[in-house]
């Protein structure tokens, strides 16, 4: 495997290795696991349609884009308020 340099601010460093310490580990992990684990929204869009795909052939429940972005809503919402211990 080959290595990259990554310049950030000093800000965003100090920032990496405070999440990456209290995580217990380091901040390349820190970096690789976001990087591995973090969808793109065509990757995003595409899981929406398999999840709407499965609820349709196995529950019959067709989902509505306006169902479907409203659910959005109440989930980016409820991580907004949640607690910072809760992550």
């Amino acid at each position: 495997m080959s290595d990259a340099m990554l310049r950030v601010p000093a800000e965003v460093r100090d920032r990496l290795a405070v999440l990456a310490e209290s995580r217990g580990t380091s901040i390349r992990s820190l970096v690789q696991e976001f990087a591995e684990t973090t969808l793109t929204p065509e990757e995003r869009r595409e899981r929406a349609e398999r999840a709407r795909a499965y609820l349709a052939e196995h529950f019959g429940v067709e989902v509505t884009d306006a169902e479907s972005e409203a659910m959005g809503r109440t989930i980016r919402d409820a991580f907004a308020r949640r607690e910072p211990d809760a992550a």
